[in-house]
Parts: C-alpha cells; sequence; structure tokens
C-alpha cells in the first residue's frame, strides 16, 4: 500500500457523511433540498505535478483543469471555485494571476474567494482549488458490474509524451506539449454520458491503475484490451504504436479523460453521442467477475508492468 493510500484508508472514519462516499471516488456529492451539490479539491505541486520552468499560466490553468476534470466525471456542471494560493516572486504571481483569469473565462468559472498564505523561500509551490459544481446525475466509480464495457474518451498517453519532451529538452511535436501543460477536462462529455454510464471517473494517474481503482470500487475485475486504447497521431509519430509505447501511454499519468463503464446495450447510444459532441469514445475492455486487471494485445496476454500508474508515496 502506497503513503497515500495508508493515509487517506486513516480518514475514512472521519468521512462518515454520506456526501463522501467513503472516500472512494473524484468528488464528494451532496444532496441539498433536490440538488447534487458536487465539490472537489485537487492540489498540485511544484516539482511533482508540473516542471519548475512551466510557465505560470499553463500552471494556473491546470490547476483550474484538473479540478473541473473531476467535476466532469460525475457529470457536473461547474458554478464557482475557492483557491488556496502560496505566495512567492510577485512577477511569476502576477502572470499566475492572468493566467488564472483566462481560464475561469473560458470554463465560465466564477472565483467565489480563497486563502493566500506565505511559503519559506525556496520552498516549492503547492497550490490548490476546491471547485464546485451541480449535476442532476453523479455517477460513481462504485457502480459497474461484470459484463459491463469500459470505455474512455479523448487520447491517452499525449501528457505523458509532452512531459518526456520537455524533460529531453524538446519543443515538438507541440501537440504533446500542450496537452501535458493545457489539459482539457471533459465536461460536455461527462455531462452527457451521466445518464448512461454505470461507472464514470477520470484518468488522473494512469489508464491501468485508474481503470484497476474503478474495478475495485465496483467489486469486479477489469480486462483491457491493449491496443483498442486510443492513441493519437502525434502520440504515433512520436513514440509509434508498438507494446511497450502503448504501456507507456496506459501508464502515463495527466490524461484528464473519462474512463466509464455501461451495460452493453448502451453501446449505439454511446458510439452516437460521440458523432454528436465530436469526440472519440472507444471501447476498451470490461468488467468481469473477481478482482484485479488483465492485459491483453493482439498477440495474447500482456503481463503488467512493475508500475501501472503515478502513486503519491511511492
Amino acid at each position: 500500500m502506497s503513503a497515500e493510500s495508508a493515509f487517506i484508508e486513516s480518514l475514512r472514519a472521519l468521512a462518515a457523511d454520506p456526501a463522501a462516499r467513503g472516500l472512494m471516488d473524484d468528488a464528494a456529492v451532496l444532496e441539498l433540498g433536490g440538488t447534487k451539490l458536487v465539490l472537489t479539491h485537487d492540489m498540485i505541486v511544484e516539482g511533482v505535478h508540473y516542471r519548475p520552468d512551466d510557465p505560470p499560466a499553463d500552471v494556473a490553468w491546470k490547476l483550474v483543469a484538473v479540478n473541473l476534470s473531476d467535476l466532469a466525471a460525475k457529470g457536473a456542471a461547474p458554478v464557482g471555485a475557492l483557491l488556496g494560493y502560496a505566495l512567492g516572486d510577485s512577477e511569476w504571481d502576477a502572470a499566475f494571476a492572468a493566467g488564472l483569469g483566462t481560464a475561469l473565462k473560458a470554463f465560465g468559472l466564477p472565483l467565489l474567494g480563497g486563502d493566500t498564505v506565505a511559503m519559506p523561500k525556496g520552498a516549492p509551490r503547492a497550490l490548490g482549488l476546491t471547485a464546485i459544481g451541480r449535476a442532476e446525475v453523479a455517477p460513481s466509480r462504485s457502480g459497474g458490474a461484470p459484463g459491463d464495457l469500459l470505455w474512455v474518451s479523448g487520447s491517452i498517453g499525449d501528457a505523458g509524451a509532452g512531459l518526456a519532451l520537455l524533460d529531453a529538452g524538446k519543443a515538438e511535436p507541440a501537440a504533446l506539449i500542450e496537452r501535458y501543460r493545457n489539459p482539457r477536462p471533459r465536461l460536455e462529455a461527462g455531462q452527457r454520458l451521466a445518464p448512461l454510464v454505470t461507472a464514470m471517473m477520470d484518468v488522473s494517474d494512469g489508464l491501468l491503475i485508474d481503470a484497476a481503482r474503478m474495478a475495485e470500487a465496483s467489486g469486479c475485475a477489469a480486462s483491457i484490451e491493449l491496443d483498442s486504447v486510443p492513441l493519437s497521431e502525434a502520440f504515433l509519430s512520436e513514440k509509434g504504436g508498438e507494446r511497450g509505447a502503448r504501456l507507456d501511454a496506459a501508464t502515463a499519468g495527466d490524461d484528464y479523460e473519462l474512463l466509464f463503464a455501461t451495460r452493453e446495450d448502451r453501446a449505439p447510444s454511446i458510439l452516437a453521442l460521440a458523432d454528436e459532441i465530436g469526440l472519440p469514445l472507444s471501447r476498451i475492455g470490461h468488467f468481469e467477475s473477481g478482482a484485479g486487471l488483465a492485459l491483453r494485445d493482439a498477440a495474447g496476454p500482456v503481463p503488467l508492468p512493475a508500475r501501472i500508474g503515478f502513486e503519491h508515496g511511492h
């Protein structure tokens, strides 16, 4: 068990309200007078979630986007946000604030308040945002059942490939770096998918580890078809489509796509929705009885890599 998992486990007894969903979900869902209020809080830390030389405006965009991705996974429309900000260099702070304004405007997200603190000189920045949304249907991670189909939106692995390019001092392909620095939360897709799915979450720590988490929450095993994991043209051009590249894509984080399960008879509706919203929705596997995660490709069973995604404390 990772340090992160152990700490969350120690908090479960404190999170007894039904809105907390046992700390097993992307967000809390609070029922207020027939309205589902969805609340999430994500932090990003310099040197962990973003590079120290990332432009501050991009850091601001990412902070907003990762929180809105959690709302998207609950089928929620954003209604407001609270910011927790660590003050540092005034020039950086000003550029962050300008970028925050751009991100808030892009998503129609009002800033409602928050807090600022001073950090010790030289300490890495830790930034937090609480996003608040409203949903009619708020699917959990735990509603899947054996026989359900597994799907993912968009393409997988672009952000991880973009980070690798930056770490190598490269600036191209720019599309991959853009996916790392400026993720796009799938808000419309989440709201449209919510009534059709049995379970849904966003892919933040890697497709394989997040599929394993959703399977565990649903009391199922997950079987993933590696050849069906959708890859972008930019990724294929940079890394190819062989098994190793596909494993890299499926274990990289920062995709912020939607992973969801549906009954088999919903497949035509999912494909029709993909056409309507102009976003690929790809079937990548299924749930089955049992526990754990299994991988296959055209050549047969694929051994799980030692690392199936990102975990804090590993």
